[in-house]
């Protein structure tokens, strides 16, 4: 039987008065990779927080890693959605990379810098994601597939169990998206991987299976979307919405729409 590192159950959270996520119930395996879809707004970063700790349900149990959210410490990797980092910033890439590291975090913030354990790390966590020959230079200069390569570096530099990620492929181009994608597919060989997101082209390589969040949650073992799944996402009744099926094949994610209503040849 496989070994659950994400239990959810009967989750249910409010922003005052304002429903974000109702009765949500979710199981992830380890080596599962999940990708999160759905519309802005429907909860997706807030289930994400949720696993993490940041935020507490108002009912329902969330269990991580075995333990209750927020308690498994250097075993999660996090890559939040806003990285932005200001061109005046000195920092190079192999600080950035070391700033994630638990020790090196805990000697900061206590006033001393972080050892050479801490940077051969670093080295290593750069090098997994093909970042390792711009190690000296300064982070702002890199461009935006490559800054998220030294921020997935600094999320999986303590090799986690758990890697979760929201929205990693959103400030990037197209060619850097599906680069992206295959690093975290590589990433998967040796960890858990959960990924937010909005753009269902992210089926295209890689994940495993489908969770699909509009305050309630679907969730299918397979990397494909149900028509069930897409309707409760992104909205569409009956014959007026465009049954999808995503043939996962490949670097583009082949299409499939089916007819509006009988007769329709578009």
């Amino acid at each position: 039987m496989a070994e659950n590192v994400i239990e959810i159950d009967g989750l249910t959270l409010r922003f005052g008065s304002v429903p974000v996520l109702e009765y949500v119930s979710l199981t992830v395996e380890r080596g599962d990779f999940l990708a999160v879809l759905g519309p802005n707004g429907g909860g997706k970063s807030t289930l994400l927080k949720v696993m993490l700790g940041l935020l507490k349900p108002d009912s329902g149990t969330v269990r991580v890693l075995g333990v209750p959210a927020g308690e498994a410490g250097g075993s999660i990797g996090y890559l939040p959605q806003h990285t932005h980092v200001s061109g005046s910033f000195p920092i190079t890439v192999l600080d950035a990379v070391r700033m994630g590291t638990v020790s090196t975090g805990l000697k900061r913030i206590a006033g001393f810098g972080g050892g050479q354990d801490e940077a051969r790390q670093s080295r290593r966590a750069l090098e997994r994601v093909d970042m390792l020959d711009h190690a000296h230079r300064a982070l702002a200069d890199l461009s935006g597939g490559q800054k998220q390569r030294v921020f997935i570096a600094r999320a999986v530099v303590d090799d986690p169990e758990l890697l979760l990620l929201d929205e990693p492929t959103a400030s990037v181009d197209s060619r850097s998206r599906n680069s992206l994608f295959r690093l975290l597919a590589e990433l998967n060989r040796d960890m858990t991987v959960v990924m937010v997101s909005h753009d269902i082209s992210s089926l295209a390589s890689g994940v495993k299976s489908v969770a699909c969040v509009n305050r309630s949650l679907h969730f299918h073992k397979a990397p494909e979307l149900t028509g069930e799944m897409f309707r409760m996402g992104y909205g569409g009744e009956g014959e007026l919405c465009c049954p999808v099926e995503l043939v996962t094949h490949g670097d583009v994610p082949h299409r499939v729409l089916g007819r509006h209503r009988e007769g329709d040849e578009s």
